[in-house]
Formats: C-alpha cells, structure tokens, sequence
C-alpha cells in the first residue's frame, strides 16, 4: 500500500480597512498574529503555559500552535514540541503599505489531521482582523477563502464548504527512468538547513535530503498514520551522497522576527537562490515532491523553506 498523507492548500483573501503597514517579510507577521489571536480564541487556561496545561493533549491551540508529542510517544520523547501542523506561505510582493480597500493574499497548508482544524483558523483569522496586524494595528477583513480553485468561505455567507484535499505520496516511487538527470531547485524564501549543528550555506544535496526524510517522517508520525515503513533512511542519504551539485546560485537573506514571548529579536536569516543537481534523482522523487508542499528546514510555520524545482532534465 501506498504511504500517503492528506494535505490541503488554501488560499486566504484579506481586505485592508485601514492602512496596513507590513515588513518586506509578512510570514511572521501573520504567524505571530495568527498564533496570538488564536490564543484569545480558544485558550480556557490563560495562566498557564501550555508545557504545564493539563489540557494540553486535548486542546486545539496546543496541537496547531505548541503541538507537543503525545503521551507514550516512541519517538522525540524529550522534545517539548514535534513538528507542527501547518505552513503559512505570505505573499512574494515586497509592498508594504496596503491602502483601505487594498487586497493581500497569503497561502496556508494544513497537514494531516490538522484540516479538520480549518474552522478555527478562518474564526482566529476573522478575530485578528478586529484587532490588527503591523505597524498601528491596522484592521482587515477576511474577504474569503479558497480551496481547489473554487470559494470554500466568504465573508457574505459566512459559510464553509468543503475543503479540496490532496493526498501526497512519501513513499519512494518507481526507479524507471534514466540513470543520470538533472534538475533545478528554487529556493524562493529564507531556508534554514541545519547540518552538523550549523546552519548551511554551502548546500549539498544529501544536506537538503536529510531535512527533507526527517521532516517528512516526523509529519507522517505525528500527524499521520505512524512510523514510514517505506524509507531506507541510510541508504537514500548514500545515495543523495552520490548526486552533485553542478551549478550554484545561492545567497544569505538576513531577516529576524521580534519574539514577544522571549522579548528579544530572533535571527532567520536563511538563504535564498537556486541550486542545480546531476546524478541518479529517481530514489528522490517523492520526497522532493513532498517538500515542494511541506517546505524545509526551520521556520516553515512562517514560510520559510519554500522551494519548487523549476527545471528537469533527463
């Protein structure tokens, strides 16, 4: 049987009723909004952290935004959050003034069991349009959203149909095909490739190959059906060894978000360009696929780890 997992991709439609003044970066932005207001919605235990809520296996907060390993979890036991269950993808537009009447459109990924959550983030998103987000707080509206092409909300009806799903394969597919190929990858926002407890400029493929298999199979563990039976971990990443990367065009974007939680500034720089690979890609279909979806490395919640792979050649 094929391993697979449900993902939805949506599309959010904001409508300025003020000014909104926004960074060049909007991912967090509208992760930090969102996360905040989602709080206010939905949180009964507002004096307490959620590492120390009683509640917190059972709570939507909890599992969307802190998303801690469940009890008598096998794996990431002394981990206080596993991956969580969505991306926001902010718009590649630099502008950052939006006029009243002016439209800024944002993507979100839902994960696994997290889609049947999408009510809760429309309302979160619907409430931080009362309270603001940016510079002043200026306020929005949740104009509508879409799914598959087609409008699942808006504001009008304020009803909510169903939502596309996409069942995206992890498993490795067939090896028919040629040998020897190449192919491009984007990296169209910051990415963060942690490798050897550094972060990674000089990216090799095996590098971007073992952040994609332990994302992959933390999301399917955590949110999904379980363990991937599927994966020869050890043996994908000698092969990933294997490929070469032939030509590269990367370069550091230095971006940092204000933490209030922390209350300190926090670096996310990550780099952004282009690499293109050469050798045997066929092991390394679905995995890659699956990224273009899920994203890659550290900070995906805000967008970060954005890639498509923008060229084949066999």
């Amino acid at each position: 049987m094929a391993t697979k997992i449900e993902i939805a991709r949506l599309n959010f439609v904001l409508k300025a009723l003020e000014p909104l003044i926004l960074p060049t970066y909007k991912g967090s932005t509208l992760r930090g909004g969102f996360g905040a207001a989602f709080r206010r919605v939905v949180c009964i235990m507002t004096d307490k952290e959620c590492r120390d809520c009683l509640l917190k296996h059972k709570c939507a907060y909890s599992y969307i935004f802190e998303t801690p390993p469940p009890s008598g979890t096998l794996i990431m036991r002394k981990y206080e959050a596993a991956p969580h269950p969505f991306v926001i993808e902010p718009p590649f537009e630099r502008k950052r003034v939006y006029k009243p009447g002016e439209v800024l459109l944002f993507g979100l990924v839902l994960i696994g069991k997290a889609i049947d959550y999408l009510p809760y983030f429309i309302y979160t998103f619907d409430e931080l349009g009362k309270t603001g987000i940016g510079k002043g707080r200026g306020r929005f509206e949740l104009r509508s959203v879409e799914s598959g092409g087609r409008t699942i909300y808006d504001s009008t009806s304020k009803t909510l149909e169903e939502v596309t799903k996409v069942e995206l394969p992890l498993e490795r597919k067939s090896t028919r095909g040629r040998k020897k190929a190449s192919l491009t990858i984007s990296f169209l926002t910051p990415t963060r490739i942690v490798y050897h407890g550094r972060l990674a400029l000089d990216l090799e493929f095996h590098m971007l190959v073992r952040n994609l298999l332990r994302r992959i199979s933390l999301i399917y563990y955590f949110h999904g059906n379980g363990r991937l039976a599927e994966f020869d971990f050890k043996g994908l990443i000698e092969k990933a060894k294997k490929v070469k990367v032939v030509q590269r065009g990367l370069s550091w974007y230095d971006w940092e978000r204000y933490s209030g939680r922390q209350e300190r500034k926090i670096d996310m720089g990550g780099f952004v360009g282009e690499i293109t690979v050469e050798g045997d890609l066929r092991p390394f279909a679905a995995p890659l696929g699956a990224g273009e979806m899920l994203h890659v490395g550290k900070g995906t919640t805000f967008g970060l780890g954005r890639y498509e792979i923008s060229g084949r050649k066999n």
